[in-house]
């Protein structure tokens, strides 16, 4: 059982999203943030703890996660034109990607 960047990753772009739908709900109300950051979140910090036990559909698992979060904040972004929450969201969740991948090709 080692920790691994990937792991890494996915843990940390789940907790972003977790806090994301929290500031989501709490400075506009929006309950569809709150349920859509939670439910990611905790997909994306338990497909990390699945890698750590060395189940390889984990990585796979929040690979696909984070790119649908990715396609959704690109689609909000071009809505609103707004860098906060969504440019940022969009950002981070390409260098995890890109960690989950480069981890997936080794």
């Amino acid at each position: 059982m080692t920790i691994n960047i990937s792991i890494i990753a996915a843990i940390a772009y789940g907790i972003l999203a977790i806090v994301g739908g929290i500031i989501g709900y709490t400075k506009v109300g929006s309950k569809i943030s709150l349920i859509s950051g939670s439910i990611s979140g905790l997909l994306l910090i338990i497909s990390g703890i699945v890698q750590l036990m060395g189940i390889n559909w984990g990585i796979i698992f929040s690979t696909i996660i984070t790119t649908i979060l990715i396609i959704t904040f690109i689609i909000r972004l071009a809505k609103t034109h707004k860098m906060m929450p969504a440019g940022f969201m969009i950002l981070t969740g390409i260098v995890a990607v890109g960690v989950m991948v480069y981890e997936i090709s080794i």
